[in-house]
């Protein structure tokens, strides 16, 4: 038994015993009476203003968390700990400029993914304003009539009033767009070129969004909240 080191702050007591070590192979010891933990000198590290704004440009690259943490010299630990609540945190609606009721075009695309293995499909449904480029709709989810439903329901007022909705033929679109919103499209017609590019564009930007590779999502919610913080980070930029 030792006899060492801090008083408990609880109970006064100067008894306390190792207990094992942290992931960095320092020693660990408890009070015996009251069972509080310490570690004799931490070295816990404050992380800077100017590294958390490196790391939410990181988020807007194709970069594992792991090459995140290398990057800035962060604990995996800590950026997953961030990431989780970064993620949790970032709303789930858009914010587009007000429009005129005039008419309006959406192209709308779904884009496939995956949570955890493939087999956990994860279907990120899109809708674009053509002529602002904006992202006005946004759902993940199955690729089912479901899907097609939080999508149309996602849209701002103004649009499922307004606007004509290019998609491509999968049928889960004419079963929920009303007819006078909704217009069926080849790839050849050119309607849905931009937001088919914008999958392209997040394919290639947001790591989870992936088709083979180490680098995909466990977590649903983390999953979720990486499209999001992309398209609101995409939306802001075309505002300014």
């Amino acid at each position: 038994m030792l006899s060492l080191g801090p008083n408990c702050p609880d109970v006064g007591s100067i008894h306390l015993v190792k207990n094992c070590r942290t992931h960095n192979k320092k020693p660990k010891y408890k009070f015996q009476i009251c069972g509080r933990q310490f570690v004799e000198t931490p070295t816990n590290k404050v992380i800077s203003s100017e590294t958390i704004i490196l790391i939410y440009r990181f988020f807007l690259e194709k970069i594992s968390l792991a090459g995140i943490a290398r990057s800035t010299g962060v604990s995996q630990k800590w950026l997953q700990d961030y990431v989780n609540n970064k993620y949790a945190s970032i709303e789930r609606t858009v914010k587009v400029k007000p429009k005129k009721k005039v008419r309006l075009n959406v192209e709308c695309d779904e884009l496939w993914s995956f949570v955890d293995c493939q087999e956990n499909k994860q279907w990120v449904w899109l809708a674009m304003d053509r002529e602002t480029r904006e992202i006005i709709g946004v759902y993940i989810g199955a690729r089912s009539e479901e899907g097609a439903k939080q999508l149309w329901n996602y849209l701002p007022f103004v649009y499922r009033q307004c606007a004509v909705c290019y998609t491509d033929f999968w049928a889960a679109y004419a079963c929920v767009f009303p007819s006078l919103r909704h217009q069926p499209v080849g790839k050849e017609s050119g309607k849905t070129n931009h937001i088919e590019r914008f999958n392209n564009t997040l394919r290639q930007r947001v790591f989870p969004i992936v088709i083979t590779t180490i680098s995909f999502s466990k977590k649903l919610e983390n999953h979720i909240g990486a499209i999001w913080y992309f398209v609101h980070h995409d939306n802001y930029v075309l505002s300014e």
